[in-house]
């Protein structure tokens, strides 16, 4: 279907399934929705797949991460939704927990899977510099412009003076999932789930960044139980 943003572009935003509302974000930034897909989503769930502006099947162009949560709050009332699960893979589990930030009233918990983590460190990136060659190769579109536009806007957002503060202070359960395999180093991710009041950090045994597409059935029924509650 097609939303109407705030401003009147034209957002694509597919839905699957019944029951209670997840709201599913791709990472990137700037790539395709690679989550749209039937048989990885998760059961039990209406899911809602938001295409970001800029990209694919969506209008717009580059935009920053404030646009990015207006979008999604363009969407969720468009859904008719009081307040959903959001389920972030990648750079999207890092949008969701800004989401959650900003409008924890609707936000039920955040299951982000694989994420970056709210930092931008060296030893990180010479880590992840050295091993991405031995990554599976999975194509998917995405745009520079938008790619460009929301990592300085991530920038920008992980430098302001009250980050952690409000991390510290937010109540939204969060159940921050790490790939065992991934090849992006963990502590970020250990860290945020150490911060919130209500976090819980997860690890998944023998699978890689991009499990959703090298393990499917491994993807859905991790995040189908984290969607869930059920964060074993």
């Amino acid at each position: 279907m097609t939303v109407r943003a705030d401003d009147r572009t034209r957002l694509h935003v597919g839905v699957t399934g019944s029951g209670p509302d997840v709201v599913v974000l791709s990472g990137g930034p700037g790539c395709v929705h690679y989550l749209e897909h039937d048989d990885i989503a998760p059961r039990g769930m209406r899911a809602w797949y938001p295409e970001p502006r800029g990209v694919g099947r969506s209008g717009g162009g580059p935009h920053t991460l404030e646009q990015a949560v207006a979008d999604l709050e363009a969407v969720r009332r468009f859904a008719g939704v009081d307040s959903w699960v959001v389920l972030g893979h990648s750079w999207g589990a890092d949008l969701a927990v800004r989401y959650a930030l900003d409008h924890p009233g609707r936000v039920r918990s955040v299951v982000g899977v694989a994420g970056h983590g709210l930092h931008k460190d060296r030893t990180w990136s010479r880590t992840y510099e050295a091993l991405k060659h031995t990554e599976p190769e999975i194509a998917i579109d995405w745009d520079p412009g938008v790619y460009r536009s929301l990592s300085d806007s991530f920038v920008e957002w992980i430098h302001s003076d009250d980050l952690f503060r409000r991390l510290a202070d937010c109540r939204v359960p969060m159940t921050i999932v790490a790939a065992e395999h991934d090849i992006r180093p963990s502590w970020p991710l250990r860290q945020l789930a150490a911060l919130v009041e209500h976090g819980v950090y997860v690890e998944v045994p023998g699978v890689p960044h991009d499990l959703w597409s090298t393990h499917p059935e491994v993807w859905v029924d991790v995040v189908t139980k984290a969607c869930a509650g059920d964060a074993s």
